[in-house]
C-alpha cells in the first residue's frame, strides 16, 4: 500500500481568496478598526491615527523580514525594547601574563608569546588542546 507524503507542509493554506487565514484577520481587523476611526472621530483624528493602522496592517498582512512574518519580527523588537540590556565583556589577551610585578598602574607585565619550535609542533600542541577539551 502506498502513501502520499505531504508537500509543502510549512506554506499556509489560502482560504479567503489569495489570503491565509492570519492575513485574513490582520487586514479584517485593521479595516474594521479604520471604520470605526472613519465613522465615530473628526477626520484629523482618523487621518492621525488611520494612517499608522493602515501601515501597521499591510506590515503584519504581507511584508516578511527575513523570510518570516513580520508579527515575529515585531514581536522580537518589542520583547528586546522591554527586557533588560546588560552587556558584559571580558578581554581575552592572546598572550602569556607573566608572574611578574606589576607596572605603576598596577596591571601586569604582558608578555608577548614566544615562537617556541617549528610550525608542526605548534600544530601539534593545538590539536592536542583541542582533542582535550572535546573529551570533557
Amino acid at each position: 500500500m502506498r502513501f502520499e507524503v505531504p508537500q509543502f507542509i510549512e506554506i499556509e493554506d489560502k482560504i479567503f481568496g489569495p489570503l491565509t487565514w492570519k492575513q485574513f484577520v490582520y487586514v479584517a481587523g485593521g479595516s474594521g478598526l479604520a471604520a470605526v476611526l472613519f465613522f465615530f472621530t473628526p477626520f484629523l483624528v482618523f487621518l492621525l491615527l488611520g494612517i499608522p493602522v493602515a501601515g501597521l496592517t499591510f506590515l503584519l498582512s504581507f511584508y516578511p523580514v527575513n523570510n518570516r512574518p513580520f508579527s515575529i519580527f515585531m514581536e522580537s523588537a518589542v520583547s528586546y525594547l522591554q527586557g533588560a540590556k546588560l552587556y558584559l565583556w571580558r578581554k581575552r589577551g592572546t598572550g602569556v601574563y607573566s608572574g611578574a610585578a606589576p607596572d605603576e598602574a598596577g596591571a601586569p607585565v604582558y608578555m608577548p608569546p614566544s615562537p617556541e619550535g617549528n610550525i608542526a609542533s605548534i600544530s601539534r600542541r593545538l590539536e592536542l588542546k583541542a582533542i582535550q577539551k572535546d573529551t570533557r
